[in-house]
């Protein structure tokens, strides 16, 4: 099968505030200023860059100790040179699929805008300040019969710590080469993994390492924001978010509003107590929680002042975190998944209020990666890949519709065709003696459309009964492209798509990322 495209529209779960952004920007424009789809968007968003010389020599002095001696360190010291953002949060074996998607996208885009005159630099945001360790825990992979094999680590429960410092005693990485066995560079993937994930390295610390291999030859900075020198260049900002906080509070609460009566989704609740930041207190990052004008976190109370004062120990939320990526780095643009722009569709006002810029807001590319037999099925079945969106047991029923013979399938659709026409025939004369029988007659014409189809269901179910080999072929579908119920990319990790079909994989992927195409990309891997 060739490669092709799905609309954003044909996927599971997409919502309809990314679907605008992606197709009618005119849409959705106000909550984010800044077209993906023009050229003279990025012009625009570069020429409100305001980043003195200072910053940047901070800033390259900061991330040389995180990238050692990048050559795109030398570029981004240079002044006009902008940053082509994304991000994940760090997680087990790099996370699924759409973490490395992110990072390509955003290398495709930097490359771009260089060569058209505008010098820019990838940076990937590790999130290692989040703390929600049950999301980042394990990964899925696939074996040599395509299951889905979930793998995990195990800690104790550790309150909120930020993920980025966990550090397991072991990872499990049996666990991954025991699923990989089976395929050509199974070995080779999991002896990968093994040298970044060693027991006791922290799981910041063992992600990054793991996306520098794969990503090598794509120049990618990377950029660590629990490192102490980080902290140190965002104070300022988020000094400036407490100072404001009255006022943020406002304005994200009335884009809320906005962006419900316009019929899209508020990605974030914003209640009266919400608040910006969180405090990092003994090792774990503690919400703060208004309280009049106050903030509460485990038992302490701050006031803004004092809260202000400590800016170097507060953690920014979900809504003022890409403010401070953006304040740190002269981000051209932002790269990301479906969630992520919702966020900055909410967050856009106070981008204006603390920055007074935001970056272009940029989808980056999703795929769903086929193999040989995947596109023999598909073809053989004549189904399209959206079949395998609905559930195995609808994708079972078909295939099973095309496994009954033609003929009998000929005689099927002759048989309903006499019927339900006599039955028409019937019902205009029925209804010219007395009209309240029509109505009758279509009811008892809608009982028998519905009983022929249930016999010939039942037949083609019969012939999927007898069809072992169509039985697993549904499976292997769905287990390849709607896993668990889920996109690919949003389960699987790269990982076993690397040890079927190798790492130059990646240098593949990087060549179909379609900066000018907003679809989901079919991709056949072999």
């Amino acid at each position: 099968m060739p490669t092709g495209c799905l609309r954003h529209t044909e996927l599971p779960h997409t919502t309809k505030l990314h679907a605008d952004l992606v197709y009618h920007f005119d849409r959705v424009s106000r909550f984010y200023g800044f077209d993906h789809n023009e050229a003279a968007s990025y012009q625009a968003a570069a020429g409100q860059i305001d980043f003195t010389a200072a910053q940047r020599a901070s800033l390259v002095e900061t991330l040389e100790e995180q990238n050692g001696g990048s050559p795109q360190l030398s570029l981004l010291a240079q002044p006009g040179t902008a940053a082509v953002v994304t991000g994940q949060q760090v997680g087990l074996f790099s996370g699924p699929c759409y973490t490395i998607y992110k990072a390509l996208s955003a290398a495709r885009l930097a490359r771009r805008l260089t060569e058209q005159r505008i010098p820019a630099v990838t940076v990937f945001w590790l999130a290692t300040e989040d703390h929600d360790l049950a999301e980042v825990n394990h990964c899925w992979s696939f074996d040599g019969s395509l299951r889905p094999v979930r793998i995990a680590f195990d800690m104790e429960p550790g309150g909120q710590r930020p993920v980025g410092g966990v550090a397991p005693a072991q990872y499990p990485v049996a666990a991954l080469r025991e699923s990989l066995a089976a395929w050509p560079h199974g070995e080779e993937i999991t002896a990968l993994v093994e040298s970044c994930y060693s027991g006791g390295r922290p799981l910041g610390e063992a992600f990054g390492n793991l996306l520098r291999k794969l990503l090598a030859g794509y120049g990618i900075l990377f950029l660590d924001p629990m490192r102490p020198a980080v902290r140190s260049l965002a104070a300022p900002l988020i000094r400036r978010a407490v100072e404001r906080a009255p006022d943020l509070y406002r304005l994200l609460s009335e884009r809320s509003r906005e962006l419900e009566s316009s019929g899209y989704h508020a990605q974030v609740l914003v209640e009266p107590e919400t608040s910006l930041f969180f405090v990092l207190e003994g090792g774990q990052r503690l919400a703060l929680r208004r309280n009049g004008g106050d903030y509460v976190a485990g038992g302490q109370r701050w006031d803004a002042a004092r809260l202000a004062a400590r800016a170097e120990t507060l953690s920014p939320n979900v809504l003022l975190r890409p403010i401070v990526q953006d304040y740190l780095l002269p981000t051209i643009a932002y790269v990301g998944g479906p969630a992520e722009l919702a966020y900055l569709a909410q967050c856009e006002v106070a981008y204006r209020a603390l920055l007074g810029r935001m970056p272009v807001a940029v989808p980056r590319s999703g795929f769903t990666l086929l193999d040989a037999r995947a596109a023999k099925l598909l073809s053989r079945y004549e189904l399209p890949v959206t079949a395998c969106f609905h559930g195995v047991e609808p994708l079972r029923e078909s295939i099973a519709g095309r496994l009954v013979p033609p003929e009998l399938r000929a005689e099927f659709d002759l048989s309903q065709q006499e019927t339900l026409s006599a039955i028409d025939r019937l019902r205009g004369r029925v209804a010219a003696m007395d009209g309240s029988l029509g109505a009758a007659v279509d009811k008892s014409r809608a009982k028998i459309a519905y009983q022929l189809a249930k016999i010939e269901g039942k037949v083609a179910r019969e012939s999927l009964r007898r069809d072992q080999r169509a039985r697993d072929g549904a499976a292997y579908l769905f287990n390849l492209i709607h896993p668990e119920k889920h996109l690919q990319e949003r389960l699987y990790s790269i990982l076993p798509f690397l040890a079927r079909h190798g790492t130059g994989l990646i240098d593949r992927l990087f060549a179909h990322v379609r900066l000018d195409c907003p679809d989901h990309i079919v991709l056949d891997a072999d």
